[in-house]
């Protein structure tokens, strides 16, 4: 079976899916076989990797609602080992479809159980939101990457996303950890930022990275052009980030394991 890392906040525009497809990215170049699952309503994984949601394919909604498998949405990219099933807009009343399933917590689980087998790496890009959608992911996942902004009110609501975590580690999923805090649209000449930092590495401690994500334009103009900012401008300090940031990630899922 694959590793789960679901990348989770409950804030939008926080840096998930940028980190989820280029995380993604990184590990395929090692030589890891990733899967990328878009589970938000908007599609932006879908859309950062190129591909057309207003093609007739399967989605995340129809896996989700056990309509279809997961190895039948699977979307391959054109970087090698990395491929994705894309999201739909029809996930925005997925909530709604999921109520009345038995055992709706564990709909996703039960699909990456079946069909995810051949993967290294199941990468989850989380609505923002704490809805059963995210629940089901959180309930699939060995472990939670939370990205989080450098911004003034950058923990409030984080509290709410690590008190659910536990929750779901009590109830439903016993071996979910918190992987890692990462700092995205850090600004080195920008006070706040610091201030930011030290208030979450005081809070959070070893779990924060020791990378931090820069706010850098060409993580911004990359999704427009449908490539990870490692395709779009390798050598930039977004994709160098991302870089050290997966190498991270890596050197955390082998003491992960090894426990």
């Amino acid at each position: 079976m694959p590793r789960i890392i679901a990348i989770a906040n409950r804030k939008g525009g926080v840096g998930k899916t940028t980190t989820t497809v280029n995380v993604a990215t990184a590990m395929a170049a090692t030589g890891k076989k990733v899967l990328v699952i878009d589970l938000d309503p908007q599609g932006n994984a879908t859309t950062s990797m190129g591909i057309n949601k207003k093609g007739r394919m399967a989605s995340s909604y129809e896996v989700l609602l056990g309509e279809r498998t997961l190895s039948e949405a699977v979307v391959w990219t054109e970087i090698p080992n990395f491929s994705i099933v894309p999201s739909s807009a029809d996930l925005a009343g997925a909530e709604v479809e999921l109520v009345d399933m038995p055992n709706r917590e564990f709909a996703l689980k039960k699909a990456i159980v079946q069909s995810a087998v051949n993967y290294d790496y199941v990468l989850i890009d989380c609505p923002p939101s704490l809805s059963l959608v995210t629940i089901n992911a959180l309930v699939a996942a060995n472990a939670v990457i939370v990205p989080l902004q450098c911004e003034f009110l950058a923990l409030e609501g984080i509290t709410d996303l690590i008190r659910n975590i536990n929750i779901i580690k009590k109830k439903f999923n016993p071996g979910l950890e918190l992987q890692g805090v990462v700092l995205t649209m850090y600004d080195k000449r920008n006070n706040l930022s610091q201030m930011v930092e030290d208030d979450v590495r005081n809070f959070f401690g070893k779990k924060v990275y020791q990378t931090v994500i820069p706010r850098n334009v060409r993580i911004s103009e990359a999704p427009s052009h449908g490539k990870p900012v490692l395709l779009y401008d390798f050598k930039c300090s977004g994709s160098q980030a991302y870089i050290s940031l997966t190498g991270e990630v890596l050197k955390r899922e082998k003491e992960l394991i090894a426990c």
